[in-house]
């Protein structure tokens, strides 16, 4: 049985030399975040080009992004959707996504992008009351991880059949497979894992992209 190891530098340099096709904004968007004092929290570029595959093969137009931060994966997903494709986009930062509003500006794709600064379960469940249930083509979920699974069981109403959650940071450098490691974080991602592995609400399949994505696709 193969085993997953984290790629070396040069070898994930070669991945982005010749798989990732990062346009001139995302690039620079990327490379200013990465000066942010909390920069480890943005995804890789591998990781917003297969988020961008994802919603073009799933030809969606409605899709929902709980924790936006600088807006790169934003970004990504929002290229890859149609004129008429949207975003509802939650964070509570007015700060970090100042820089996300210059940049898909920037990108022309502000108008498929509809921030919504403040607490995401509140967001969320306005757009439940609201009779949004089972209207959402895709869901990204990078946020708190203490709320990771009432992201997910708002997300899951939220989806059409057929729709996808992606769930970043499910391998969280391992630390969820150390039974000695029960920070809050941990074990909310870890639980979170289990629960998802028992779900038969979904298809489910847990990838070594960046820190771990889980895809799962509502029955």
């Amino acid at each position: 049985m193969s085993r997953y190891s984290p790629i070396d530098k040069r070898t994930y340099q070669y991945l982005l030399t010749t798989s990732i096709r990062e346009s001139e904004v995302a690039r620079r968007l990327r490379e200013e975040t990465q000066q942010l004092e909390n920069a480890e929290m943005q995804i890789g570029p591998d990781q917003g080009q297969f988020m961008q595959l994802l919603v073009q093969v799933l030809r969606a137009t409605k899709t929902l992004e709980v924790g936006v931060f600088t807006g790169y994966s934003a970004l990504w997903v929002a290229l890859g959707l149609p004129d008429d494709g949207r975003i509802i986009a939650c964070d509570i930062s007015e700060g970090y996504t100042a820089v996300a509003r210059r940049y898909w500006k920037e990108a022309s794709v502000d108008q498929k992008i509809d921030l919504r600064i403040g607490p995401a379960l509140e967001t969320l469940d306005a757009l439940l009351g609201a009779n949004q249930g089972g209207s959402f083509d895709f869901a990204f979920i990078d946020a708190d991880k203490t709320n990771y699974e009432n992201y997910y069981e708002r997300a899951l109403q939220l989806l059409r059949p057929g729709g996808l959650i992606a769930i970043d940071n499910t391998i969280w450098s391992g630390k969820v497979a150390n039974p000695n490691v029960n920070d809050p974080d941990t074990v909310a991602i870890r639980q979170l894992n289990e629960k998802l592995h028992r779900d038969e609400r979904v298809t489910l399949s847990m990838l070594t992209v960046g820190d771990g994505l889980t895809l799962a696709m509502k029955r």
